[in-house]
């Protein structure tokens, strides 16, 4: 997927101006934020709170034993029959995925809900060589047809309202004409559903890798994983090497807090742990299973400051929580990965001269940190990245030489209390109501406050002189 971080501003703009875009995204934001309150707080907020922390420090545990747990999973996943694949970029997965779909002769190819899939653009790589892909997600599969992109990692279609969901399923599937959302899930269930019988490769990520047991985590609601990794006789599993986790024991932890955080559910409907490809005395189940784990930038970040980054289980939870989101939606994040944590993790993936607004998307509320469920402080990791953009001079050049000369005067409190003054005295001569460019940027969108006749300093002197007779 083409990266367009730099344009957030223009992006965001657009959005704000989207009627139907800020109707939908503003309900389905707020439904999340409340269902994930219920949920995690059922048992009292002593016990969410303390679920958290326990989540926090089993993929705390996991990250600063990581290398020795892949090595641990790949050992067991072999012994379990999988296909281990290593695939340090973008071009090495795709490539590693479709020499397995060639090699199988595939033609159509499902897949579940992925983001690591959508990180490398699988689909599009597939499609180029002749494979049709299908996803199989509703939500996915409306923004597949659509021609759109996700814009929420949990919900894929948070943006889009009931009418242009039926107006998409209508032109791009010939669905008769129906209000009703039952109506239009039970035709999008049939028209997979013939798709999943001709399917000969299955494509899917994986919440959680245990090393432990040599298994795939999976979690989802609507059952179409299941046909994903069951249906087709080759399953390939696209994992980034920070979703492991040392026993099974600690994912129980991790499934309950994922969906909580995620969809407000105690456990999501399915549940699945994948074992390795069907046994000879089985009848259901993949034949050939090929896991592949996914770097693509992910050792760098380890190996940063930044690495606690890694935690992240993709429950959406912070971007249910952010006021940014709330009002710009996903798509003005300009890449895969929106809201608090894809203003941390793009610009650590694709570089940050390539994404150096989306550190300035946050408002530094620090709601997400206060949901997210594993306790990723996200909001100083973006002031981190704010740092780094000045001191690698990879900002605005005009904006960093005010920040500079701002800074000088706050350190000269007699430069303070003349420029204070000076300020003071032209405003009142000249009432203006918006500035000059390029401070217009500001004006443009707030109301320019009036200077006091008296600075604070000079109010508190006077305040403590009578206070002292």
């Amino acid at each position: 997927m083409e990266n367009k971080a730099n344009q957030f501003i223009n992006a965001a703009d657009v959005a704000l101006k989207d009627p139907d875009l800020q109707k939908a995204v503003a309900y389905g934001t707020r439904l999340g934020f409340n269902k994930r309150i219920a949920a995690m707080y059922e048992y009292g907020e002593e016990h969410g709170e303390a679920l958290r922390e326990q989540a926090a420090q089993i993929k705390g545990r996991a990250l600063a034993n990581l290398p020795n747990l892949l090595e641990e999973a790949e050992k067991n996943l072999l012994a379990n029959g999988f296909k281990v694949l290593w695939a340090k970029d973008a071009d090495e997965a795709n490539e590693l995925i479709l020499e397995i779909a060639k090699k199988h002769e595939s033609k159509l190819a499902v897949k579940s809900k992925s983001m690591a899939t959508e990180e490398i653009g699988v689909n599009e790589n597939l499609e180029a060589a002749g494979i049709e892909v299908l996803e199989t997600d509703l939500g996915e599969f409306i923004v597949q047809l659509a021609e759109e992109r996700p814009s929420h990692i949990v919900v894929p279609i948070v943006h889009k309202t009931k009418e242009s969901i039926q107006k998409t399923l209508e032109e791009k599937t010939e669905m008769p004409s129906t209000e009703n959302p039952v109506e239009m899930a039970r035709f999008a269930r049939a028209y997979m559903r013939e798709k999943f019988l001709q399917a000969d490769l299955g494509i899917s990520g994986g919440n959680f890798v245990i090393a432990e047991t040599g298994s795939i985590g999976l979690v989802m609601n609507e059952g179409n994983g299941r046909f994903v990794t069951s249906l087709p006789k080759v399953h390939i599993a696209l994992v980034g090497i920070e979703k492991i986790v040392a026993t099974l024991e600690e994912y129980a932890t991790l499934t309950q807090v994922l969906p909580r955080s995620a969809t407000g559910q105690t456990l999501t409907v399915y549940t699945n742990l994948i074992n390795g490809p069907k046994r000879p005395h089985e009848e259901d189940g993949a034949e050939e299973i090929y896991l592949i784990f996914l770097d693509n930038g992910r050792s760098e970040i380890y190996q940063s400051n930044y690495a606690d980054s890694l935690a992240c289980i993709r429950c959406g939870a912070c971007l249910n929580a952010c006021p940014v989101y709330d009002v710009t939606g996903g798509h003005a994040y300009g890449w895969v990965y929106p809201g608090p944590i894809g203003s941390v993790i793009t610009p650590l993936l694709k570089g940050l001269e390539n994404a150096k607004m989306l550190p300035y998307a946050c408002s530094l509320c620090g709601l997400c940190k206060d949901v997210c469920p594993v306790d990723i402080d996200l909001p100083h990791f973006l002031l981190d990245l704010r740092k780094d953009v000045v001191s690698t001079q990879k900002g605005n050049l005009f904006w960093d030489l005010g920040i500079s000369g701002w800074s000088w005067v706050m350190r000269h409190p007699k430069l303070y209390r003349f420029a204070g003054k000076v300020a003071a005295r032209v405003l009142s001569l000249l009432p203006l109501k918006k500035l000059p460019a390029p401070f217009n940027a500001w004006t443009d969108h707030h109301a320019l406050p009036a200077f006091a006749e008296k600075s604070f300093t000079e109010l508190w002197a006077e305040h403590q002189g009578e206070k002292n007779g």
